[in-house]
């Protein structure tokens, strides 16, 4: 399985270096974790921080998923929240339509669209990016439905830039 996981990272990461330059520009914004816009690195993830991954839940309830990182660095680091939601080796694939992700922003539960490649959901990257301020802490809360039950796996993670 490690080969399957560093394959979806892989992958990942060359659908990032496909897309054109401009799409990399605009951070996301983040009200308590950036106090102004800033200009954010035109370039893919240099690494992620993988965080505990758990079972995709089959109850048809919404679950609660958090994200939290820490940028412990003397500097502003770029980041990107990001969640993957794996299928099993040998399927069944889940698609975007069998799950609904949502983001908590301004007080409201927001969709998320959902990309699908060799098995794997995920977030956009180029979407969720933002300046994490030096020894600031980023938590971001999804709620994640499965609609159409199916095995898999939940993994949220940060991508980190430079």
């Amino acid at each position: 399985m490690p080969t399957r996981k560093f394959l979806h990272r892989a992958l990942a990461l060359a659908a990032l270096a496909a897309l054109p330059a401009a799409a990399f520009t605009a951070p996301a914004t983040a009200a308590t974790v950036a106090s102004a816009p800033q200009a954010v690195a035109a370039a893919a993830p240099t690494s992620f921080v993988d965080l505990a991954a758990r079972p995709l839940p089959s109850d048809h309830l919404a679950h609660r998923i958090t994200v939290t990182y820490r940028n412990d660095s003397g500097a502003d680091r770029t980041i990107a929240p990001q969640i993957l939601v794996e299928s099993p080796d040998q399927g069944p694939f889940l698609a975007p339509a069998d799950v609904k992700l949502e983001v908590l922003s301004g007080g409201h539960w927001t969709p998320v669209r959902l990309a699908s490649q060799t098995g794997t959901l995920y977030t956009d990257l180029t979407r969720a990016k933002l300046v994490l301020h030096s020894h600031h802490t980023l938590t971001q809360y999804y709620r994640l439905t499965v609609l159409k039950a199916g095995p898999g796996t939940i993994q949220p993670r940060v991508a980190l830039y430079g």
